[in-house]
């Protein structure tokens, strides 16, 4: 099934039978680690045959486990997890804050000169994935997570890469998740890929929440 989210090619996200094009931020939704591991192995696993790029950045689990499970379910892609530049495992530290402090500008900068080197040989395909529990720690810059989040609306469209921000709706209360659904405009789960009706465009998003993160040019 091929839900149009963007002028994009198309690609196969690796979660139930759908498709979608790339240049997508979605948030994914699940209750259980059994949920968490349909939406991550699957789209993984996808990438790992279509040769994409792919980066994970585990938190409710170590990378040794993600090694061992993903091996275990799909052996005949277990030498992908160490083809040099193919899978990219980061831990949030050095993802997030390697200097102690989140910020969403600086997330700015690194990603868009990972982007910028990922490309410089031709073009790729990226697939993303965080598990975003350790925004519930006492990390400084925590509270501009959904600034960060609305910001990503500037930087994936219109390349070949999708995100899927992992939130368990167990740890997050209710009004951090409707934060989820106001900065993300596709959402997922074990059920499939829907539009999100509660997304907000980053420019009204960030004016009214978080006027400092909005691009330069629109500050008013």
């Amino acid at each position: 099934m091929h839900i149009k989210t963007s002028d994009q090619p198309i690609m196969t996200l690796g979660v139930g039978d759908y498709q979608c094009n790339w240049g997508l931020h979605v948030a994914g939704l699940y209750e259980t680690d059994e949920q968490r591991d349909e939406i991550i192995f699957g789209f993984f696993n996808r990438g790992a045959r279509d040769g994409d790029l792919q980066l994970y950045c585990p938190t409710e689990r170590s990378e040794e486990d993600f090694r061992l499970q993903f091996s275990r379910q799909f052996p005949d892609l277990s030498d992908s997890l160490d083809s040099t530049g193919s899978f990219q495992f980061f831990s949030t530290n050095d993802l997030y804050f390697p200097n102690g402090v989140f910020s969403p500008k600086a997330m700015d900068i690194g990603l868009n000169a990972f982007f910028d080197e990922s490309q410089s040989n031709g073009s790729r395909n990226i697939r993303a994935s965080a598990e975003m529990v350790w925004a519930l720690e006492a990390i400084p810059g925590r509270e501009h997570l959904f600034a960060y989040e609305s910001r990503l609306n500037y930087f994936i469209p219109g390349k070949p890469w999708v995100s899927i921000c992992m939130y368990n709706i167990k740890k997050f209360s209710g009004a951090l998740i409707m934060r989820v659904l106001q900065t993300h405009p596709y959402t997922i789960s074990s059920a499939g890929i829907t539009e999100n009706p509660y997304y907000q465009d980053p420019n009204d998003w960030l004016r009214e929440n978080a006027p400092e993160f909005l691009p330069e040019n629109m500050e008013q």
